[in-house]
């Protein structure tokens, strides 16, 4: 995979697909508290999907099919993600700054695009973590060598 990362624009525009967060790797414990993190940040527009640990092999296309606050209360994968859909630029700028401001740790994130759709959530967590780990790499590479 190529790396896919985007400078996050100012624009007011939806992003792809329909208006709708999946909840990755969520327990029920802190299922309420996403809800109440995302009302406080001016998101709470977006419906919910908790996916749950049997849901992680269904593609995301299927899963943004599923009514609000469905999974809520359920198991959950272990690795926290948000994968958001229809976000404009500047709700995700939000989001990123919110979760940065309030010091809470921040899940990782993925905004829906027509390729991804069709992946399952395991793929795409898998693939983000590869990308994360090469770009780690490569600011490695980058630093000068202290002699």
């Amino acid at each position: 995979m190529t790396n896919t990362f985007k400078k996050i624009g100012a624009s007011d525009v939806p992003m792809y697909g329909p208006p709708k967060i999946l909840a990755c790797g969520h327990p029920p414990q802190a299922q309420q508290a996403l809800i109440d993190f995302l009302r406080a940040h001016n998101l709470g527009r977006f419906p919910i999907v908790f996916v749950t640990i049997d849901e992680e092999d269904n593609p995301l296309k299927d899963l943004l099919t599923h009514d609000h606050l469905s999974g809520f209360g359920e198991k959950a994968g272990e690795k926290p993600a948000l994968i958001v859909s229809g976000f404009t630029e500047n709700e995700l700028r939000r989001l990123l700054n919110a979760y940065r401001d309030s010091g809470t740790a921040r899940p990782i994130m993925a905004t829906l695009t027509p390729t991804s759709e069709e992946w399952t959530v395991r793929f795409l967590l898998e693939e983000l973590a590869r990308e994360a780990e090469a770009m780690k790499n490569m600011q490695r590479d980058r630093k000068p060598n202290p002699e």
